[in-house]
């Protein structure tokens, strides 16, 4: 993979901050326009979360880069470069360590200021209609004496192995850009200490992949460090996703627009001392 120098501008910022330049010159004052050079990339970008964080970043003028694994791009992307330019779709598969080098060698020249892994397997949803987004799908293979082996062996492969994957394989395309930062969407099904002493039964293949994802980004978080790259774990909270629709009416339940935006806002403000750090969309502390 090509090494990046860390300290390169894009060719556009420098031709436009002479454009500047040459206009204060002429006119005595000038305002530009802010523009926005930011990269971001997101996997699992077809639906739910990752949709919603590929429509708002786009909408900001990022260049945004959305991932998914459908033979053919989905509708809900094909859609959004509609809408926007600044989209650019490609597949991949978070568990493929060819895949995650491919589109590696496709983004050679591409610094990423923000990696965001979201791609995430909750259940089973093998008995759903595909095209049915509201079927919450089956938890009951994931409760102790009905435990489905192969669904375990899914969800660690996407949920676990998969930001490491993408992380490692893209590392230098963030570490060539100017904001530095790598996100891991987790959730607060992932915490230990926070249901002691007596956690709630079920959903135990999801809860221990988020809880490995924490441990595992906080690893990486102290590995980084020395290059400037930040990462966080978020909790978007308990969120009206498509597939989540069947759970509206609970007042517990948050719109994905709101969380979201929430965690976007969080990223920005994150610095290198936040790093390695669990949050809730909003910035504040989790329980581990």
């Amino acid at each position: 993979m090509q090494s990046f120098s860390s300290d390169r501008l894009p060719g556009r910022r420098l031709a436009l901050a002479a454009v500047a330049s040459f206009a204060v010159a002429v006119a005595g004052t000038y305002t530009p326009e802010r523009v926005v050079a930011e990269t971001v990339l997101i996997t699992g970008a077809n639906s739910g979360i990752g949709l919603e964080f590929a429509k708002q970043y786009a909408a900001k003028g990022w260049t945004t880069i959305a991932t998914h694994r459908r033979r053919e791009v989905p509708e809900t992307l094909a859609d959004l470069v509609a809408e926007y330019p600044n989209v650019r779709i490609e597949t991949l598969d978070v568990t493929s360590v060819e895949e995650a080098k491919a589109l590696a060698e496709r983004l050679a020249e591409t610094p990423i200021d923000v990696l965001i892994n979201n791609a995430g397997v909750y259940n089973d949803r093998s008995n759903c209609d595909r095209t049915d987004l509201e079927c919450p799908g089956d938890w009951t293979n994931q409760t102790f004496g009905r435990f489905d082996y192969d669904l375990l062996d899914t969800i660690m492969a996407v949920n676990i192995k998969g930001p490491l994957i993408v992380s490692e394989a893209l590392y230098e395309n963030v570490k060539a850009s100017e904001l530095k930062k790598i996100v891991a969407i987790s959730s607060s099904n992932g915490t230990i200490t926070g249901e002691l002493p007596r956690p709630r039964p079920g959903a135990t293949f999801y809860r221990m992949s988020k809880a490995a994802l924490n441990r595992e980004m906080q690893i990486v978080a102290s590995s980084v460090r020395e290059d400037g790259v930040t990462v966080l774990m978020l909790n978007p909270g308990p969120t009206l996703t498509e597939h989540q629709e069947y759970l509206r009416g609970n007042p517990i339940m948050l719109e994905v627009e709101f969380t979201v935006g929430h965690m976007i806002d969080t990223i920005e403000n994150a610095t290198i001392e936040d790093s390695g750090q669990f949050l809730r969309y909003d910035g504040e502390p989790e329980a581990w």
